[in-house]
């Protein structure tokens, strides 16, 4: 099976080539990378292409689209038999590629999803899980996932026969990694969690995803929109 790692770009100069280069040692090399930047302000593009070449594939929005169509687009541009999702901060384990194509493979999986080890902008650890920290309950329905999503798209893989149930992206769903776990429950896909920790998840204060907080009217709004867009995707 064949990989398309999906990263979407936004001022990442400082983290990228940490990123990338942690990704590419560990794909084959028909394997695919695609980044789509929403419009960088700094020279991630510049330092991607330079580094990296053909190797990487680039594309640029002409507007700034937000993180959530910013996935979208790499997912639909994607080739590749399983598709991982790539933030541009953090760090892939060397061995993570190996466990969550296994659980493809020897468990059948449709969506894969791990662990994490949690650390600053100095790669200090600030928890050994991200479950534990985040408090996510991965065992949770549908309604549990939308009163707090469980899920996190940099940890998430899955097969590329999802892609035209998850797409396109309704517009009032809050995260596109909530909704692509939402989709899977809707349809009864088989999830698998991985508990090792295969990424080092970077907290550093100005990610462009991750915990943010909102107001409780924010909050509301959000799971009211959730909530439509799954009514409307089962009737």
């Amino acid at each position: 099976m064949n990989i398309s790692v999906c990263l979407a770009t936004y001022n990442g100069a400082a983290f990228i080539v940490r990123q990338l280069d942690s990704v590419i040692k560990q794909l084959k090399d028909n394997d695919e990378v695609i980044v789509v930047d929403d419009c960088s302000t700094d020279n991630t593009v510049e330092i991607i292409k330079n580094t990296y070449g053909e190797r990487v594939q680039v594309f640029v929005n002409k507007h700034n689209m937000g993180a959530i169509r910013n996935f979208e687009k790499a997912i639909l541009l994607s080739q590749g038999d399983v598709v991982f999702l790539c933030d541009q901060d953090d760090i892939w384990e060397d061995n993570k590629v190996e466990w969550v194509m296994s659980a493809f493979k020897e468990k059948n999986a449709d969506l894969v999803v791990h662990d994490a080890v949690v650390v600053d902008g100095d790669l200090k650890v600030m928890s050994p899980s991200w479950n534990e920290y985040n408090n996510n309950n991965i065992s949770q329905g549908i309604l549990g996932n939308v009163l707090k999503n469980a899920y996190t798209g940099a940890f998430m893989a899955f097969r590329k026969e999802l892609i035209p149930a998850i797409t396109p992206f309704p517009q009032t769903i809050e995260m596109h990694d909530q909704w692509i776990a939402l989709v899977c429950m809707m349809k009864k896909k088989n999830i698998v969690f991985l508990d090792n920790k295969l990424v080092k998840y970077v907290r550093h204060g100005g990610n462009v995803t991750g915990i943010k907080k909102r107001s409780l009217s924010q909050q509301l709004k959000g799971r009211i929109g959730t909530i439509r867009s799954i009514v409307k995707y089962m009737f």
